[in-house]
């Protein structure tokens, strides 16, 4: 009789844990693109972590769980999706589902639609660009803060690195914010 009690104990307790991981906060966006929205506290804390500043230093909830769910994404060339997206894919996903604009689909079209800035004067959305192999313009990535981007890494994937980490800077190229009124007013459509 006691071998039934522990069995059925046990068998609840393995039920509980199974079902209290299927419940584990995943990250979602939230709200509309554009608003600002809360981020959870683990993603808050992770990503905190990675960045090196302070928890409440991590705002747009819709901008890290957008890296959460894109982190790890396998480089492919022409991607959109998460079976393989580029670095001007990437870019182009987070400004729409993040920020709510809409940029140009190519590296080069979406360095013509900047307001450039130095280094020191990046904000969060911000994009930077890199001239990989000799070709100007062929590398882009979204600025974060403390320095850190995020970018569709060829050999990694989607990942978060330091702007100044040696394999980036020596390439870095230039940077700045989109221009919202002249994106709108060019009516860009993805291609």
């Amino acid at each position: 009789m006691k071998f039934k009690h522990y069995t059925k104990l046990l068998l609840l307790l393995f039920t509980g844990i199974i079902l209290a991981s299927c419940h584990s906060k995943k990250a979602v966006m939230k709200g509309e693109a554009g608003a600002i929205v809360k981020p959870q506290a683990s993603i808050a804390d992770k990503y905190a972590q990675i960045m090196g500043v302070d928890k409440s230093d991590i705002k747009n909830g819709r901008l890290y769980n957008f890296i959460e769910l894109w982190t790890g994404t396998p480089y492919k060339f022409g991607g959109l999706d998460k079976d393989g997206v580029d670095c001007s894919g990437l870019a182009l996903l987070l400004e729409q589902q993040v920020y709510g604009i809409t940029i140009p689909r190519i590296t080069y079209q979406q360095a013509a639609v900047i307001k450039r800035k130095y280094e020191e004067e990046l904000k969060e959305g911000d994009l930077v660009f890199f001239d990989f192999d000799g070709k100007a313009l062929s590398h882009v990535g979204v600025y974060l803060q403390n320095g850190y981007i995020v970018h569709a890494s060829s050999t990694k994937g989607v990942m978060i690195v330091k702007l100044r980490s040696p394999s980036m800077y020596k390439y870095f190229s230039r940077a700045g914010s989109v221009k919202t009124e002249l994106v709108s007013a060019q009516g860009v459509e993805n291609e």
